[in-house]
């Protein structure tokens, strides 16, 4: 085991490749790791069967629920005493307070994990949300990324949160995937790679567990794993080569974590209806032994249907614990999921050896993320003397100030230059409009049935009158908008999906994208604000006389846009993935 905040000894520019520099090898250093032995070795030895196989497993916590829903998360972490928790759904608040709670009746401290690929906000309102991994795809500048990874590692050990799932390094090569295409960095391998060693090496600069997910890769697969089992179906060849590529770089470069996808692979298992998590040939075969990863393998969520579906009634967590994972993530049912561990124990399918192995390695993960510094409410001679020479209090998060740290200046600050980062030019005819130039301007918000950021921006140049259609626009409506466009030289467009995730394709009627064709045709500047690989659903886009790809509908990226149309900012973006026959990775000018 090695020190995860190795990364602040390294010159970052090499560490992520901004001149496309070969990606690190991993580099040992030094830690006291006679101070962990002794700690992880004091608390082993308090723990008898039962627990040792519940420091396995990790339940789901909400913390926007009642008191009542509270009370009973905090009766089953104090009975079945887990070995860590993941957060979902709730408030920065709330959730610390929860937290501070659940560590207080935990004989062992917890292992706090949570879904923060893009930030806090992913999973909790009031916190910081950072531009999708599509968008980051398409900055050249990796050490904004690693600057994001720092500030999300911040935000996370804030409220006691040491191990984040994120970040997603499937390569995205399939523009249908239904579960993966926008939180994924895009189609091109290495690109993956380097954005995911920044994230990475960010988070884990803030001692925060970084966990690279799907292992062997969820990026070809046109099913989501949690409504089915996908199946992928290269040969070993091409997924070495490709799909493993990004987490074979993390791994070298040190990731403390892996998750492994419910993905069928017949190729690298030919056992029938086996998802990947479940696998002893890929999770030890591969991920371990072929590979060497020594560090947290943990499995996606057990809930998901991917997995439950061909192996149900608490089948599946044994064949999880058999296949290689040290950690399963959420079990249907913990108690179950224990007896029926036992139960392998006894027929020779698992061994205390395995048990106490794994136990060991997410002791030695607890202590590397500060959580030794707890005391343990554990009865007993040897542990109070412990307790009471070795280590202080447990320690309490702060809720005070929360609100304040989450408005730090440094988040707006830096989200505004990921976005600018991000915007792609694929056309510029006319770009940048000369601002001396007075004339009139029709600014058209397409999806949007008000006034967006977009045109407030552009509101602040001369004689601009604005126009809204909404997705679901009539017939009528389309043509009173082509009418009154008709007086305007210069017509500058917005095309926004408002929907919460920017979807592979729009959800507009035939209309409008039939509308949006024609406009392409003439001498307007389009703005896409959604999904690249949306813009395959208008046949004539690559007609287009300007056009900017923003990826996504937030206030930065609109604002950004606005920038570039009037020149006040260099396009710098490269397209992260392919658009059909029209577009290919790396356009952008």
């Amino acid at each position: 085991m090695y020190n995860r905040k190795i990364f602040i000894t390294l010159s970052i520019s090499t560490l992520i490749g901004l001149n496309g520099c070969r990606l690190p090898k991993q580099i040992p250093v030094s830690s006291p790791e006679t101070h962990a032995k002794q700690w992880v070795d004091s608390v082993f030895k308090t723990l008898n069967k039962r627990q040792k196989i519940a420091q396995l497993l990790m339940i789901r916590v909400n913390s926007n629920k009642n008191k009542h829903y509270e009370d009973s998360i905090i009766k089953i972490v104090n009975r079945e005493q887990v070995g860590g928790v993941v957060f979902f759904q709730g408030g920065p608040k709330r959730q610390a307070s929860l937290t501070n709670r659940l560590q207080q009746v935990a004989q062992v401290p917890l292992l706090i994990a949570t879904d923060a690929e893009w930030g806090l906000g992913m999973r909790l309102d009031s916190a910081n949300a950072f531009p999708f991994a599509m968008t980051l795809g398409a900055i050249r500048n990796n050490l904004l990324i690693y600057q994001m990874g720092r500030e999300i590692g911040k935000d996370l050990k804030a409220i006691g949160v040491g191990l984040n799932f994120a970040p997603v390094v499937d390569v995205n090569n399939n523009a249908n995937n239904p579960v993966i295409n926008f939180r994924s960095f895009g189609e091109n391998k290495e690109n993956v790679a380097y954005k995911g060693i920044a994230y990475m090496a960010g988070l884990q600069a803030e001692n925060v567990i970084a966990t690279a997910k799907h292992f062997p890769g969820h990026g070809d697969t046109d099913i989501d794993s949690h409504h089915d089992l996908p199946s992928l179906k290269h040969n070993s060849i091409r997924l070495d080569s490709l799909e493993m590529y990004p987490f074979k770089q993390l791994i070298e470069a040190g990731v403390g974590g892996i998750m492994v996808a419910h993905i069928n692979i017949p190729s690298l298992d030919s056992s029938l209806n086996i998802p990947s998590s479940l696998s002893k040939p890929i999770i030890t075969g591969i991920l371990k032994n072929k590979i060497g990863f020594k560090g947290l393998i943990i499995s996606d969520a057990m809930d998901m249907k991917g997995v439950v579906k061909f192996f149900p009634n608490g089948s599946a967590d044994v064949k999880a614990i058999e296949a290689g994972n040290d950690i399963i993530e959420l079990s249907e049912n913990s108690q179950r999921a224990i007896q029926q561990i036992r139960k392998a124990i006894r027929n020779h399918t698992l061994s205390w050896a395995d048990i106490d192995e794994k136990v060991k390695k997410i002791l030695h993960t607890k202590y590397e993320i500060g959580l030794w510094n707890s005391k343990i409410q554990k009865k007993g001679l040897l542990f109070h003397l412990y307790s009471l020479f070795s280590r202080p209090n447990i320690r309490m998060i702060d809720t005070n100030g929360l609100t304040n740290f989450y408005n730090r200046p440094a988040i707006n600050a830096l989200k505004n230059q990921l976005c600018e980062a991000a915007i792609t030019q694929l056309r510029n005819h006319n770009l940048p409009i000369d601002s001396n130039i007075h004339q009139p301007i029709a600014c058209l918000s397409i999806g949007s049935k008000s006034i967006t950021v977009f045109q407030q921006e552009i509101a602040q140049q001369d004689s601009v009158t604005f126009f809204n259609l909404d997705k679901q626009a009539t017939l009528a409506e389309i043509e009173t908008t082509k009418q009154q466009l008709k007086k305007y030289s210069l017509i500058i467009i917005g095309v926004h999906d408002t929907r919460k995730f920017p979807r592979n394709r729009l959800d507009y009627n035939e209309s409008t994208l039939a509308f949006i064709n024609e406009l392409t045709t003439s001498n307007a500047i389009i703005s896409w604000f959604a999904n690249p690989y949306s813009l395959a659903q208008c046949s004539t886009i690559s007609q287009t006389k300007g056009l900017l790809i923003g990826y996504q509908n937030i206030p930065e990226i609109q604002k950004a846009a606005v920038k570039i149309i009037f020149g006040q900012l260099k396009p710098q973006g490269k397209l992260p993935v392919s658009v059909g026959s029209t577009f290919k990775f790396g356009e952008g000018e």
